[in-house]
């Protein structure tokens, strides 16, 4: 588990599905993710289960709930995830918000832990960060990660931009 001033990461247990449903079951939330589709309640378990497969590695990769410090209400979830994009394997920093947490800082802190995580305890050299074109506020947040415009790809069947920090 990592953490940050306001917020702590801990892996997903099965316990989350409520959480987790209420994001992927929410337009506004899943409208930059995939092809914008929301999902139903066993394509929600699906995804849990893809989560949770990943922290077997003991690397700290893989999504990790994030939750309020202060009240112990999860906000949405992050963290550095391998994908392959154009034939070269990359770490993202993802994260996604829920409802009526966006706009407070949230992803920015998210976003820098990740960074700061994948750098620094796993050593990395280079993190990127996929984002559709048209989600202005995600690519705020990884320019304010220290990231910057690296070029569109293909990533999934859409054309998408490639943001890129090197250590």
């Amino acid at each position: 588990m990592y953490e940050t001033s306001r917020l702590l990461l801990r892996e997903y247990t099965l316990n989350d599905l409520n959480f987790l449903m209420s994001m992927t079951s929410d337009p506004e939330t899943m409208r930059y993710i995939g092809d914008g589709s929301i999902l139903d309640e066993e394509q929600t378990k699906e995804r849990l289960e893809r989560y949770r497969s990943r922290y077997s590695t003991g690397e700290g990769l893989g999504l990790r709930l994030a939750i309020r410090k202060e009240d112990h209400i999860p906000v949405g979830h992050a963290g550095l995830i391998p994908q392959i994009i154009e034939g070269t394997s990359e770490l993202e920093v993802g994260y996604w918000l829920a409802g009526g947490f966006r706009g407070q800082g949230y992803a920015t802190e998210l976003a820098i832990a990740c960074r700061d995580y994948g750098f620094q305890v796993l050593g990395k050299q280079r993190l990127v960060s996929i984002i559709k074109f048209d989600n202005l506020p995600s690519i705020q947040v990884a320019k304010k990660n220290g990231m910057s415009y690296e070029k569109a790809v293909m990533f999934n069947g859409q054309r998408v931009a490639l943001y890129a920090i090197e250590r």
